[in-house]
């Protein structure tokens, strides 16, 4: 854009005028002079004043909210600085840019005037705003100068003036304004620029614009709501939400909701739900259309695609993801790494993504998201087939960067960093629309998730890969009868043993009648059943399956095949459970010797016999050889697996257990603690192990007698094994038991009876009376009313 004068010496603050009046310049595409006539000369641009009326500053928002911080910024910043950027933090269309410096510039005490208003989206808009300048100051021009010297003089009366304020808003491109900032700079005058770039900005101080804060977007939507009087709310803390506390989104939804009184935000929420490229771009009666979701960003689409296509391609694959900590191995197999760094920038640069400098993770706005992963066959960047295979990519780059197992810990900080991103494609991938490699994807996040204690998180995984391998692959293909599997371990785990042993039933009947009795899933599938027949206390179904998988195993695998190994263990493992350590107790040695020969002896599965075997003694009250064992057990896998290993954390609370039990609470105490540390800092403060041993540290403090810090942390253990496991996990209940335990031997009778009551009532719903939990809450019960008695 040439916004010099056509004639003169640039910047002396006027035009030359011909003999005959006429203003030379203005040429036109085919460069031929066009004269403009004027009835005398022009005045000397510096002799214009500003008469009243010029200022043309856009209407203030109906309702403002929050940006105390932002404005008291400005206010700071134009105290000692003549140009000032306001860009959002994350870029986005409907940050509230605008409407942030139409409050500064309307309510602030700045002591500007005039107060100029350009829309800059391009350098036609900045000219036709510069010419509107002139005019305004100087009506009798319009008619007289060609937009381009109007242009011109407009520019010259800013490096001319001081005092004025001119607001160039939603800046595309720092070289369209670049000619205004060069001639005004020391004008005395102010400029504040918004612009969604974060970059490309020199000599300019940046403010910020993030989302609003919870707090004020409910405020926020509640006032656009309430104008007219009362409305019901319900659900409005949650849309708010769902908008991500985007201004505009927010302003938009309120719109629509002001002038549909029996509309609520939760029905909004289930428009948005059911129609989202409907409800992105309608807006409310009176409000534009060009003031919605869809139409701003489509417009920032068309802008960055222009410079950048891969861009919106990158984009779109990004909406399927979580919002936050992107990481590049999700990126950067999508493209070379010339396109890739191109994209990432300008998408940077409008803000559409933030990147972590530090960690070079990358974050997005979840309400770009769900726009950018909606269809709308009326947007040329957002087509149902572009969606689609932007969600296919985005399950190809998922799947490819899963580590190659799931027991190594050294991999299991990869696998927690996918597990989100996992998560969050499949909550937002409708149903019936899966494909069997996100089944796959699915069911491997989630049988990672179920080793990590996570049964709540893995369900919903292995219910949606059921249903897509059901609906695509049929009921009986081998990968549906794993993902059954699955799942009925996940259930297993979660504690809901009625759905897991139903579903392992049905598991093995049909993997029965489709593979036949011999095949080997088939006996795994019989040896699950076992284990959940076990872990709901109906031992003599589990010790009688067991025994018929070990059979079985022997006879069509071999007696020396791992599968066949592990049921030898299990069979062992469900007699010690029914407290038969005869048959236990030649069983593990037999299994250790048998995975000492077939697998060696620092096989992970031939050291998990060794701690089976110590803890078989244990129990049969040989503590000399339980502890010897425990300590052998615990140094090879240290050597073997690492300190961190979950076996490894196992085998240090199983010897502290031990320790315990030899009334050694002097080495007890230190392990278990340690124990706890460790299994805090590897596995999370949630994680069943860590649960598993905060009990355990209580309970050596209860035996020390130390029974004030038993007794806290047996409370802050059942609170948390309430709320990550469920108020009717076993291991839940089995907590409680042991609160009301500690509260005994405290003498606090009437609480601990109160606990006990309860939970005997909870293990009788969901264990059964039969339990061995429930036989040992019922005698606990009976102990402390007899002691009450007395």
């Amino acid at each position: 854009m040439d916004i010099d004068g056509a004639g003169g010496e640039p910047g002396r603050g006027d035009l030359v005028v011909n003999a005959a009046g006429a203003v030379i310049g203005g040429i036109g595409d085919n460069n031929t002079q066009v004269n403009h006539f004027h009835s005398g000369p022009l005045r000397p641009i510096a002799d214009v004043g500003a008469p009243a009326g010029v200022d043309n500053l856009p209407l203030r928002a109906e309702r403002f909210v929050g940006r105390a911080t932002e404005l008291d910024r400005l206010d700071t910043i134009t105290t000692g600085s003549a140009t000032v950027v306001v860009h959002a933090v994350h870029g986005l269309g409907g940050i509230g840019k605008s409407a942030l410096a139409v409050e500064w510039a309307a309510t602030r005490p700045h002591g500007c005037t005039p107060i100029r208003w350009i829309t800059a989206a391009g350098p036609g808009e900045v000219q036709q705003g510069l010419a509107g300048l002139a005019t305004a100051l100087e009506p009798e021009l319009a008619t007289v100068l060609p937009v381009e010297q109007l242009a011109a003089r407009g520019v010259q009366w800013l490096a001319t003036h001081t005092g004025w304020l001119l607001i160039l808003d939603n800046v595309d491109d720092p070289a369209d304004i670049a000619e205004i900032l060069a001639r005004t700079t020391d004008s005395g005058g102010r400029i504040l620029i918004t612009s969604r770039l974060a970059t490309g900005w020199r000599h300019a101080t940046i403010v910020s614009l993030d989302i609003l804060t919870p707090a004020e977007s409910l405020d926020l939507l509640s006032g656009l709501l309430t104008t007219g009087g009362p409305r019901d709310l319900d659900g409005a803390t949650e849309l708010c939400t769902e908008l991500g506390h985007l201004p505009l989104a927010v302003e938009q939804a309120g719109a629509y909701l002001a002038h549909n009184p029996a509309t609520t935000p939760r029905d909004y929420l289930r428009l948005l739900t059911g129609y989202p490229a409907a409800m992105y771009r309608r807006a409310g009666a009176g409000t534009g259309e060009h003031r919605t979701l869809a139409r701003i960003w489509r417009v920032t689409f068309d802008r960055i695609t222009a410079r950048e296509p891969f861009a919106v391609d990158l984009l779109l694959t990004l909406a399927w993801y979580a919002p936050d900590t992107i990481p590049m191995s999700l990126i950067n197999e999508l493209a070379d790494p010339p396109t890739i760094n191109a994209a990432l920038g300008i998408l940077a640069a409008y803000t559409m993504i933030t990147i972590d400098p530090g960690s070079a993770a990358v974050s997005i706005h979840r309400l770009v998201q769900a726009v950018a992963r909606t269809p709308d066959p009326t947007d040329t960047h957002r087509r149902p087939d572009m969606i689609d295979q932007a969600r296919d990519r985005a399950t190809t780059t998922l799947t490819a960067a899963l580590p190659a197992t799931l027991d190594d810990p050294a991999t299991w900080p990869v696998w927690r960093t996918l597990a989100p991103h996992t998560e969050a494609l499949a909550d937002h991938t409708a149903v019936g629309t899966g494909t069997t490699e996100t089944a796959a994807l699915l069911n491997e996040i989630a049988m990672f998730l179920t080793g990590q204690g996570l049964p709540g998180r893995a369900i919903p995984l292995h219910e949606q890969a059921l249903t897509d391998r059901e609906r695509i692959l049929g009921p009986d293909h081998p990968d549906t009868l794993g993902s059954r599997n699955n799942l009925a371990t996940a259930y297993q785990d979660a504690g809901d043993l009625t759905r897991a042993i139903a579903l392992h039933e049905q598991t093995l009947t049909d993997y029965e009648r489709v593979l036949g009795p011999d095949h080997p899933d088939t006996l795994t599938s019989g040896n699950n059943l076992a284990y959940a027949y076990r872990a709901a206390g109906d031992l003599t179904r589990a010790i009688a399956l067991y025994e018929q998988a070990l059979t079985d195993r022997e006879r069509v695998l071999g007696p020396d095949h791992p599968d066949t190994l592990t049921s030898g263990n299990n069979l062992a493992y469900a007699y010690r459970a029914a407290g038969d350590l005869t048959r236990a107790i030649p069983l593990y040695e037999q299994a250790l010797t048998d995975r000492e020969r077939v697998l060696g002896p620092d096989h992970p599965d031939t050291l998990t016999s060794g701690n089976n075997l110590a803890s078989a003694y244990e129990s049969a009250g040989d503590l000399t050889r339980a502890i010897t064992l425990f300590e052998r057990t615990l140094t090879n896998r240290i050597r073997v697996l690492g300190d961190d290993h979950r076996d490894t954390l196992l085998s240090r609370n199983s010897l502290a257990g031990a320790y315990k039990s030899a009334g050694d609470l002097t080495r007890a105490i230190p392990l278990y603690e340690q124990t706890l540390t460790d299994r805090e800092r590897v596995l999370g403060p949630d994680h069943p192990d860590t649960l598993t041993s905060r009990n355990n540290l209580a309970s050596a403090y209860h035996s020390a007698g130390d029974l004030t810090r038993a007794i806290a942390l047996y409370e802050q253990t059942l609170t948390d094994c309430e709320r990550v496991l469920g108020t009717d996990h076993p291991s839940t209940l089995t907590s409680g038991n042991n609160r009301a335990t500690a509260y005994h031997s405290a003498g606090d009778l009437t609480r601990a009876i109160t606990l006990y009551e309860q939970t005997l009532t909870d293990c009788v719903r969901v264990l059964g009376e039969a339990h061995p939990t429930t036989v040992t809450v019922r005698e606990n019960l009976a102990t402390a009313v007899a002691a009450q008695r007395e």
